[in-house]
């Protein structure tokens, strides 16, 4: 088979493939491997006429045109498995980076005008004790949720339905109304996937139920929040801060986000790590080899 690659990936996470192609021209390629941060549209897919597969590297999809796919009969594949633990790992590191203020202390430190060491300066807030709610307790929410429950935390969560009551043990989870755990949460951390239903998830009216001592965890996609609204709230106390690693406008990066103390900000690196990266091609690879032996079991299949 020929495969195209849309980005450069790590090499040696594709050996398994080397009975096949690889880095074939685009329109000759029978198998394309995207990544989340490139779009593949139409015009693009209807200059490759032998695809067959599109194996993305990563767990969403939306950089994909779907509908074109479908028209096609293209298959579409994702790689879930591997972004868990990273994602689930940077949301916690952002919770403690906000609320600690380990960033803002950080750069405050550097510059040089910094509050003197004293008892009473430089104070901030601890997890411990403080709820937690997640906006989507799936696999990277359950990962997440099992390092707050670890460090003392109550954890409440929202899905379209709710988890049997053994996965809730496994957190000491529960099961709330959206508005209730918007209400009710110290930190509010969205991991829910993307779709045209939830854009916007969060905006001015949400925000505006939030405590004014909350913070804004986002590692999903941008554009679950209204970036303008989360914007003023930041700068008018309706929220303590926000911790964020996706931003509505990607690769675009809001200068007046930039200017708030009280944010932390993170180059969408959830699944950044070098093991994750090697995972997720070896994961695209799983994918690549069952499409080739028609084993459609062993595919993550989108589409």
């Amino acid at each position: 088979m020929k495969i195209a690659f849309t980005t450069e990936l790590p090499r040696e996470g594709f050996k398994r493939l080397v009975d096949h192609t690889l880095y074939a021209p685009l329109e000759e390629a029978e198998i394309l491997v995207s990544t989340f941060d490139y779009k593949v549209s139409d015009q693009m897919i209807a200059s490759m006429p032998n695809l067959k597969l599109i194996a993305n590297f990563g767990a969403g999809f939306n950089n994909i045109d779907l509908e074109a796919c479908r028209a096609r009969a293209i298959r579409v594949t994702n790689t879930p498995q591997p972004v868990i633990e990273p994602t689930a790992e940077l949301a916690f590191a952002l919770m403690i980076d906000v609320a600690r203020r380990v960033s803002e202390f950080d750069r405050a430190i550097r510059n040089g005008n910094g509050e003197p060491m004293a008892v009473m300066n430089n104070l901030s807030h601890s997890l411990y004790g403080k709820t937690l709610g997640i906006i989507g307790l799936g696999r990277i929410g359950q990962a997440l949720a099992r390092r707050a429950k670890a460090s003392g935390m109550q954890i409440l969560y929202n899905n379209r339905h709710q988890l049997s009551a053994d996965i809730e043990a496994l957190y000491d989870a529960r099961y709330v109304d959206f508005q209730s755990l918007l209400q009710e949460s110290d930190f509010v951390s969205l991991n829910l996937p993307y779709t045209p239903e939830v854009h916007h998830l969060i905006g001015k009216p949400e925000l505006g139920q939030m405590r004014r001592t909350a913070f804004l965890i986002n590692t999903a996609r941008g554009a679950h929040v209204d970036e303008q609204a989360l914007i003023e709230a930041l700068q008018n106390g309706i929220i303590a801060g926000a911790a964020l690693d996706v931003y509505e406008h990607e690769p675009q990066i809001s200068d007046e986000l930039k200017a708030l103390p009280n944010v932390v900000l993170s180059p969408h690196t959830g699944t950044g790590t070098w093991e994750g990266r090697i995972a997720m091609c070896e994961n695209v690879c799983d994918n690549i080899l069952a499409f080739i032996n028609n084993d459609i079991n062993k595919m993550n299949i989108v589409l």
